[in-house]
């Protein structure tokens, strides 16, 4: 783990669960750091997945269960078909845009988590063939999947950066302190 997520105030589950979600989240913005357009729709693998589409398919997917969970309509509907689109940047679409619209879902995220009554508020999975019939899952459920899917993809966000340059977490980690005391 190249970075710590600090101590919650006792007591604050809630607290806690964004700050480790948030801490993901940092690894996948750390893994985009100073690239080109053209590296962040690159694919340096047999793998077709990019820096710039992971990054949008974090966005996309927390966006929609923090949508699911307050029972709204996606919006960004994705089916079948479209699902592929969700890991590829648009023409239109800039790393840049990718990661401010991101920043703007994660805020509506803390949010709804922090004003929520309790996290043992369940809402209704929809009907697929993945999820068992009827199925609820409660508030807590639903920020250790999202802590989950954005772990997942900032682990595949270090190895595309690092057979894109050979730059790796740590370094980056370095990078944006660096940054940041600068």
């Amino acid at each position: 783990m190249p970075t710590h997520v600090l101590a919650e105030a006792h007591g604050d589950e809630r607290g806690a669960l964004l700050a480790f979600l948030e801490a993901q989240r940092g690894g996948l913005r750390r893994a985009v750091l100073g690239l080109t357009r053209e590296q962040a729709t690159g694919r340096p693998s047999a793998s077709e997945l990019s820096l710039g589409g992971l990054v949008k398919h974090v966005a996309e997917v927390e966006q929609r269960w923090v949508e699911m969970a307050q029972g709204l309509p996606p919006s960004v509907d994705r089916d079948y078909d479209s699902w592929h689109l969700s890991f590829q940047l648009a023409d239109d679409e800039t790393l840049e845009g990718v990661l401010a619209s991101w920043e703007t879902i994660a805020a509506a995220t803390e949010k709804f988590i922090r004003t929520v009554p309790s996290l043992d508020d369940t809402f209704p999975l929809p009907e697929a063939p993945w999820f068992p019939p009827n199925a609820r899952q409660s508030m807590r459920w639903l920020m250790l999947h999202l802590i989950e899917e954005t772990a997942r993809h900032a682990g595949h966000a270090d190895i595309v950066r690092e057979s894109l340059d050979g730059r790796t977490a740590f370094s980056l980690v370095d990078e944006e302190r660096t940054a940041q005391e600068g």
